[in-house]
């Protein structure tokens, strides 16, 4: 259970940026991110999503496996994500909370789509699949292979 890669994106529409390792600021997010210190919607300040998720759906149709094309932040392998809602779980030494699932869009539908996959089927492929907002609760660095830590 562990930390598989960390993207960054500076503005809405542009290019992920791929990271060894960030700084999370509590309550703010990943410095350098978008969504840095933005509280338009719950669990902003980061977002995961589970590689074998998107790797099943990318393998499946034949497509190129990009993970940074989902948009989230934090890329995870052996990460059970939907059952980090409302709990308190670390990655390495940050503390978040799991706010709620990060529902997949047609945004990302468009970006997953293949000639086989449409972008509404990709769409209803990944409810429940697309990831998790979180919420920072502490500050530190947050590097890939981190491993995940949950409360019993």
């Amino acid at each position: 259970m562990s930390v598989e890669r960390i993207y960054t994106r500076k503005r809405s529409g542009g290019p992920q940026t791929s990271h060894e390792r960030v700084q999370i600021v509590a309550g703010a997010g990943i410095e350098g991110d978008r969504y840095f210190d933005r509280h338009d919607e719950p669990g902003q300040n980061v977002t995961f999503v589970e590689a074998e998720a998107i790797e099943a759906l990318l393998a499946e149709y034949d497509a190129p496996r990009d993970l940074s094309t989902t948009g989230r932040n934090i890329v995870t392998r052996g990460v059970r994500l939907n059952e980090l809602v409302g709990r308190e779980f670390l990655v390495g030494s940050v503390r978040f909370r799991g706010v709620e699932l990060c529902e997949p869009c047609m945004l990302l539908g468009k970006v997953l789509a293949s000639p086989p996959l449409p972008a509404d089927a990709v769409v209803k492929r990944l409810v429940h699949r697309a990831g998790l907002r979180a919420d920072a609760l502490s500050s530190g660095e947050l590097v890939v292979g981190a491993k995940f830590e949950t409360a019993a």
